[in-house]
């Protein structure tokens, strides 16, 4: 099989601010997997350094190991042969996640059928999905939520874990009304104190759900016993152990993380098997990516709003076929993905 890939750079229109620091633009590598007749299975690497420690390069150095041991392989190797010769050559799962979704790409389009399709037998059409709101000045952040649920939307996720959160959340709650649902996001900001005095001062805005409030499983576990609101894990998920911890009673699993669609179906499955639910989002991820994780979410059947809304935050980017609308992305119908790295 032929393998390539390339290194494309996405500007932000605007830069997305949140406890950790600011992002103004992704680094993505695209993977091309050319099969029989001609067709092109597509896969995506998006790691970020800042969040889940993998660098540009590092991703870069496992693919191209990746890649040559799937070149080697057998003309006849099958698509779990070749990700396991993948595998082999180097398991960094942020790597695998792109093999992975070019494989499963080619598949789809082997059998004529969208990727949902191909995982599940009654996929969902439409998967539901929140707009982000960074953790911008009171005003700015009214302003984005207006935008938002004029668009849509009726799940707003708001980062936090800065001085203005209060008069942010305020701003915000006042600009959408009581019947929008808003959830935060610290990613890890807080102490188990800081956090117990931060989700006690917002309450009063009704958030719905406080994402990554504090930082590893043991915090987690502290924090529950002493809060109303309810906790899912995100960067705290990638802990060994955390997908059947229990935890927390929602889960943020994300395609790169977890090496693919593959290991987030499995993923999933470990985390539902112990009465918890899940919820699928990016990294700000491109079109290849957020395809990936629409396809796999519309697959889980998965009910609460994903974080998937991203790709409009790229300067010359709308979205196309996953441009949400009225608050979900309707799941591609065409063969494999249903869409190219350059789809607008």
């Amino acid at each position: 099989m032929k393998a390539d890939l390339e290194r494309i750079s996405l500007t932000l229109s605007e830069p997305l601010v949140s406890a950790t620091g600011s992002i103004e633009r992704r680094e993505l590598i695209l993977v091309c997997l050319e099969g029989e007749h001609g067709m092109i299975g597509w896969g995506e690497a998006a790691p970020l350094e800042a969040y889940d420690g993998v660098s540009d390069d590092q991703c870069l150095s496992a693919l191209e190991r990746q890649l040559a041991a799937i070149e080697a392989a057998p003309k006849n190797a099958t698509g779990a042969e070749l990700l396991e010769a993948a595998r082999d050559a180097d398991p960094l799962a942020q790597a695998l996640a792109a093999i992975d979704t070019a494989l499963w790409d080619l598949a789809g389009q082997r059998e004529g059928t969208p990727l949902a399709s191909l995982l599940a037998a009654e996929p969902l059409a439409r998967v539901p999905v929140n707009a982000v709101i960074g953790a911008d000045a009171p005003e700015l952040a009214a302003n984005q939520a207006r935008a938002a649920v004029a668009a849509g939307f009726t799940t707003l996720k708001v980062k936090v874990g800065t001085p203005d959160d209060v008069e942010r959340l305020e701003s915000i709650r006042v600009a959408v009304g009581p019947r929008i649902s808003l959830r935060i996001d610290a990613n890890g900001a807080w102490s188990v104190d800081e956090a117990v005095d931060a989700l006690t001062d917002l309450e009063p805005f009704g958030i719905a759900l406080a994402e990554e409030p504090v930082s590893g499983l043991e915090q987690i576990a502290l924090l529950g016993g002493r809060v109303a609101t309810p906790i899912s894990i995100d960067e705290s998920a990638g802990d060994e152990g955390a997908l059947v911890s229990g935890a927390a009673p929602i889960v943020c699993l994300k395609l790169g993380r977890a090496g693919g669609v593959s290991a987030l179906l499995a993923q999933a499955a470990l985390v539902r098997s112990t009465g918890c639910d899940v919820y699928i989002a990016s990294m700000l991820d491109g079109p290849i990516g957020i395809a990936a994780a629409v396809h796999a979410a519309a697959a889980l059947r998965v009910d609460v709003p994903c974080g998937l809304a991203t790709l409009d935050r790229f300067d010359g980017f709308d979205g196309g076929l996953l441009a949400p609308s009225a608050g979900a992305i309707t799941v591609p119908l065409g063969p494999g993905l249903g869409v190219g790295p350059a789809e607008e």
